[in-house]
Formats: structure tokens, C-alpha cells, sequence
């Protein structure tokens, strides 16, 4: 019986590919970027072949993943203010098996717990129009709008001086969930939290 790969073992694949894709080691030369001859005469065919060769090798190996069942849960660890929070989160380049998904809605309320503990003090904007704006909202839009999503994810950026949190509040595929790209089954909510008197960065 042959080895299955371990979560760690498809994400350094996953790099090395990507690598040698945007190398121009790996070319999709059947992709076009419309379909359209015309229209392609225009574009930077190179790039898109790039880009279609790593999306293939992606979808084969997450068909990998899923007829192995191999887990595309990363453990992260995140220190704010003297509070440390272990939590799982689903990497950006794997997709979540059932279970994945069940392991990150129980991870729920830990997360927001401590969201909770780290942001007294902080401004809150939620993104709208697909990231391009902010509207500042409240600790109660965020336990509103928590309340309505099935997982979480943190992401953070900066340091002490200049430090954003990004709590993402998600529903349905977390793989399908960042830019409306399974939406409306699948999609994310996401408020920044920053320094008071500060705009996101993000």
C-alpha cells in the first residue's frame, strides 16, 4: 500500500509547484484567457498559462485530499496582550474535508473569546464592497453579524504600534468563502480591528 501524504507534505508540494509555475517551469499552453481569439491577441498569454497550470495541479490535489482524506487544517498560534490563543484554521491553499469544517466550528466560540479579550479599546470597521471601503461599526454589529456565520478565522498584521486584527466571520466552504467566490452558499464577513483612531491598512 502506498504512503498518503500528510497536510504538511501537500503544502510544501503545493509551494514547490507554485514555484515552478510562476518560474515558467510549468505552462498550461492549451489556456487562453477568454476563449476568444480576438480578444486573447491582447492579453499576456504566459501569465495565464502560469496561472492555469498551478490552478490544475491545485484541483488534482485536492482531489487527493479528498479521496485520501487528507486534513487541510493548520494549528496557528496567536499572542496579543500577554493572551495566547491556539486555533485551527483551514490553509488557503487546501480544501476542508467535513470534519475540517466541524473541527473550525467548534473552535468558534474559543476564537471570538478571545477577539473579545484583545480588541476592548480598538476601533471596528466592517469591509464592504468586496474590501474596497470600511464602515466603522460596534462590539454588537460583530456578536450581530457572529451570531448569523457558522466559523471564524483571525488573521493579524503589524506589531504593537501599528497592529491590525482581521476577524474573518464565514458560512459554507471556507476554501469558497474568501472573495464571493462560492457565494451565496459559501462567503466571509470581515472586521477590522485597529489601533483607535486608525483606518485598516488591510
Amino acid at each position: 500500500m502506498s504512503r498518503v501524504y500528510s497536510t504538511e507534505e501537500l503544502i510544501q508540494i503545493l509551494a514547490e509547484e507554485r514555484r515552478a509555475c510562476m518560474n515558467g517551469q510549468r505552462l498550461n499552453l492549451a489556456a487562453s484567457a477568454s476563449g476568444n481569439p480576438v480578444i486573447d491577441r491582447f492579453l499576456q498569454s504566459e501569465g495565464i498559462q502560469k496561472f492555469s497550470a498551478y490552478r490544475d495541479f491545485k484541483a488534482a490535489v485536492h482531489h487527493y485530499q479528498r479521496q485520501h482524506q487528507v486534513s487541510g487544517i493548520v494549528w496557528r498560534q496567536l499572542t496579543l496582550n500577554g493572551i495566547t490563543l491556539r486555533y485551527p484554521t483551514v490553509h488557503d491553499q487546501l480544501v476542508a474535508l467535513t470534519r475540517d469544517v466541524e473541527i473550525i466550528k467548534a473552535a468558534k466560540p474559543s476564537i471570538l473569546e478571545f477577539w473579545q479579550q484583545v480588541t476592548p479599546g480598538m476601533d471596528l470597521y466592517l469591509s464592504i464592497r468586496l474590501g474596497k471601503d470600511y464602515r466603522q461599526i460596534q462590539p454588537d454589529d460583530v456578536d450581530a453579524i457572529a451570531s448569523r456565520t457558522e466559523w471564524v478565522n483571525l488573521l493579524h498584521y503589524g506589531n504593537s504600534q501599528i497592529l491590525e486584527i482581521i476577524l474573518q466571520l464565514g458560512w459554507g466552504k471556507p476554501e469558497e468563502a474568501s472573495y464571493r467566490r462560492g457565494w451565496p452558499a459559501s462567503g466571509s464577513e470581515y472586521v477590522h480591528a485597529v489601533p483607535l483612531g486608525q483606518r485598516p491598512i488591510c
